[in-house]
């Protein structure tokens, strides 16, 4: 008799274990910067039918279901949260195979404990998986403080140059009132680049901010044609040779840009560094020349009045 009773608990205890559907043990999965989506594991490892048409998956958010597949209905549906419009399986074929993976892009996919329930006829499952965000930089912390630094002593060089100039050598207010201007505008752009920057992540923010910081520095390069134009009367051809630098800096710089503006991490972060480096050091440089040489020219040559008033008095003479 207890042989007949032994038996019975032994069908039952298999009866119960083939109606309980298994997971590949994953506890965790993780989203980075760079991820443009993320897959959430459900993989079942006991299926025995193998047919879509008799599965189905509900997939739950901290205890709310947002997804689910239905295999029996003709056509098959899914049904989906409007918080998760993104929300679909990671691969429709591969599910009779116990892939049951769901697909969210980075903006939906909320930190958060994910449950899985797998149906396959009259057997069930459940799995949750823990949803972690890392939240890193998108640049090196180096690159980005580089990137932060040269743009930062790009601006303060320029309005340095523009006080030596406006001290030292006779410039129109309408040209000083422009010279203003345009050096608050770089200036503006580059402080609200830059607090757009910083954040951690990979996103429309951080990409907006990196071209505040880069692409209206072309503006500095006329700037220093007109700061030079100001202190010489004709820019002498090592003038002409710094604004020729001075370009040639920002296209580096805006190729930079424009291979690490959409990608992360960033292709050629180091190329618009140096870029930008070269458009400070062109700054020093003229900063540094007009000091000296323009100082030195301006010894030299007499003042547009002196020169004018004979001149006006000649023509004064004549005409009598």
């Amino acid at each position: 008799m207890w042989v007949l009773r032994v038996w019975w608990v032994l069908l039952g205890t298999l009866g119960a274990g083939s109606a309980q559907l298994l997971f590949e043990n994953i506890t965790s999965v993780l989203i980075n910067k760079c991820n443009s989506s993320v897959i959430i594991p459900c993989l079942v490892t006991n299926l025995q039918k193998n047919d879509t048409r008799r599965m189905f998956i509900k997939w739950k958010l901290g205890g709310s279901g947002f997804f689910v597949f239905e295999g029996h209905a003709r056509p098959m549906k899914t049904h989906k949260n409007s918080t998760f419009q993104s929300a679909e399986l990671e691969c429709l074929p591969k599910l009779s195979s116990g892939i049951a993976s769901l697909r969210l892009s980075r903006e939906e996919a909320i930190p958060g404990n994910y449950t899985c329930e797998v149906a396959e006829s009259n057997r069930e499952g459940v799995i949750t998986v823990e949803l972690k965000k890392t939240v890193e930089s998108w640049f090196e912390p180096v690159e980005n403080v580089l990137i932060i630094i040269t743009m930062v002593l790009a601006t303060i060089f320029y309005w340095t140059q523009l006080g030596v100039v406006a001290t030292k050598y006779d410039i129109s207010l309408l040209k000083k009132i422009s010279l203003i201007i345009a050096g608050l505008i770089v200036t503006v752009a580059a402080v609200i680049g830059c607090i757009l920057l910083v954040p951690d992540g990979f996103a429309t923010s951080n990409q907006i901010g990196l071209g505040l910081i880069v692409l209206p520095a072309i503006i500095l390069v006329p700037l220093l044609y007109i700061l030079l134009d100001s202190v010489f009367e004709k820019p002498p051809c090592f003038a002409v040779t710094l604004l020729l630098l001075k370009a040639l800096g920002y296209v580096i710089a805006v190729t930079g840009f424009a291979m690490s503006v959409s990608a992360c991490p960033p292709l050629q972060a180091p190329v618009m560094v140096a870029g930008l480096a070269i458009i400070d050091l062109v700054a020093v440089i003229a900063l540094v020349y007009v000091i000296i040489i323009g100082s030195n020219f301006k010894d030299r040559q007499p003042p547009r009045k002196a020169v004018e008033e004979p001149l006006n008095d000649a023509k004064g003479v004549m005409l009598e």
